[in-house]
């Protein structure tokens, strides 16, 4: 697993804490995984293997 520090903007955070915080994960960085994780799986990049 790597770990990453990543910066975002104040006003996105306050976004991801008012909507997100809670429905894609309890703590910041699952937040942040689950964002990226979304977005990679949305652009094709990860492939749903059902």
């Amino acid at each position: 697993m790597k770990r990453l520090l990543v910066s975002i903007p104040d006003g996105s955070w306050r976004i991801i804490e008012k909507k997100l915080k809670g429905r894609l994960g309890d703590k910041d960085s699952e937040v942040v995984r689950n964002i990226v994780l979304s977005y990679l799986s949305e652009k094709g990049y990860i492939k749903d293997e059902s």
